[in-house]
């Protein structure tokens, strides 16, 4: 993966160029993309260029020949030529820029393969539309289809490396056993798809109190203070149970961990997606941003949002002029308020998916018709079988 492309082995093969974003959950959904554009193209070198959490991100990936970065200090001219002397004579642009669009012009590349937005389109050799309430995987592999590449079923796929999975073995084996783990992803980029402090703080008390969950925090460094601020919300009894390990792993590291989650529950951003890509089961609440295209892929999800929406006359009217059929989609489109979401309505979406274990310390209790009242409860033990049954991760198609 760190080869450079310049070595004789790669000679008289084809190169090309996949220009990512530098965002967490974009990259994630790129991965069915990629792995189709690695059957279409199996004898070719197929290299990534990325930044930000999508190093990470890509860093086990095995279709692909190398993950790069983008010089230092570089900008359109210095990138364009950098480009160029790699010999790429394709590229695909999972960047909606024009900037990146322009790039790949100036390098020269005699296939650039991209998305027909921000004028982008001029500087591309295939540009591909992007109708409203799309989902991003279908956008990404739509490229391919352009070509007349055949797609497999969409399956999404992430990997662990053994140095990050004995990194997270200890940490997983001291979480109490014979509880599921519930991934919070409480926090991202964007303020405006946060939920109220004080709903988290009941959703979680509800997970430890009614349905013997652990809860595992894993985001960024940055995260840490929001989740010591849930923490001290919590009773002491149910804090005991939240365990936050922002500052202590890498996000392949956190990868690893969540592989091994049996819930994962968020906002809209890139922890969601990455549980997703491990097939663990999501409940996310979306606000502003459209689930048409950026709910959870190819795993079992819920989604939750405000039932009231609102949409710009500007974006009824792009929806109309690109053929956007309401009635074609599985959400309406629009904007949602995430302080509209209310605890209530989270938890049967949560209980729907949670794994079927049995929390400890539950019994066997006894209604008494008459009053309608619990007259007793018999203790049950669990069994170390039943203690450990995880959730279904099927290979789900697109929704």
């Amino acid at each position: 993966m760190s080869d450079d492309g310049s070595s004789g082995r790669h000679a008289g093969r084809e190169r090309i160029v996949v220009i990512c974003t530098r965002y967490l959950g974009d990259t994630l959904l790129a991965i069915p993309f990629l792995r189709n554009l690695r059957a279409a193209h199996p004898e070719a070198v197929i290299e990534a260029i990325a930044g930000g959490a999508a190093l990470q991100a890509l860093a086990n990936c095995p279709h692909i020949d190398a993950l790069l970065s983008w010089p230092d200090a570089a900008g359109i001219g210095r990138r364009a030529a950098w480009l160029r002397s790699r010999g790429y004579t394709r590229c695909y642009l999972l960047k909606r820029s024009l900037s990146a669009a322009l790039v790949g012009f100036l390098a020269g590349i005699p296939r650039r393969i991209g998305f027909a937005t921000e004028c982008a389109g001029l500087f591309l050799s295939t540009a591909v539309a992007v109708p409203p309430g799309r989902h991003q995987a279908e956008r990404y592999l739509d490229l391919l289809r352009a070509e007349q590449r055949p797609i497999d079923d969409g399956h999404n796929e992430n990997w662990v490396d053994a140095e990050s999975e004995r990194a997270v073995a200890p940490l997983v084996a001291a979480l109490p056993a014979g509880r599921p783990r519930v991934l919070l992803a409480i926090r991202g980029t964007d303020a405006g798809r946060f939920w109220a402090d004080a709903a988290w703080a009941r959703l979680t008390t509800w997970l430890v109190a009614e349905r013997g969950c652990e809860i595992v925090l894993c985001g960024a460094p940055h995260d840490a203070p929001a989740h010591e601020s849930l923490r001290s919300a919590l009773p002491a009894e149910v804090a005991t149970h939240v365990h936050d390990f922002s500052l202590a792993l890498s996000l392949r590291q956190a990868a690893a961990l969540v592989a091994r989650i049996d819930l994962c529950i968020g906002i809209d951003t890139g922890l969601v997606h990455l549980a997703a890509s491990f097939h663990v089961p999501v409940v996310v609440l979306v606000g502003p941003t459209d689930p048409n295209q950026w709910a959870p892929w190819g795993t079992r999800h819920e989604v939750l949002r405000s039932e009231r929406l609102a949409r710009t006359p500007l974006a009824r009217l792009r929806s109309l002029l690109r053929g956007s059929r309401r009635d074609s989609l599985r959400w309406p489109l629009g904007r949602g308020r995430m302080d509209e979401i209310d605890v209530a309505g989270v938890m049967p979406r949560v209980a729907m998916l949670l794994p079927a274990v049995e929390p400890a310390g539950a019994g066997i209790r006894t209604l008494d018709l008459r009053s309608g009242r619990f007259r007793y409860e018999v203790t049950a033990a669990v069994t170390a079988d039943a203690a450990v049954l995880p959730a279904t991760k099927p290979l789900a198609q697109a929704h």
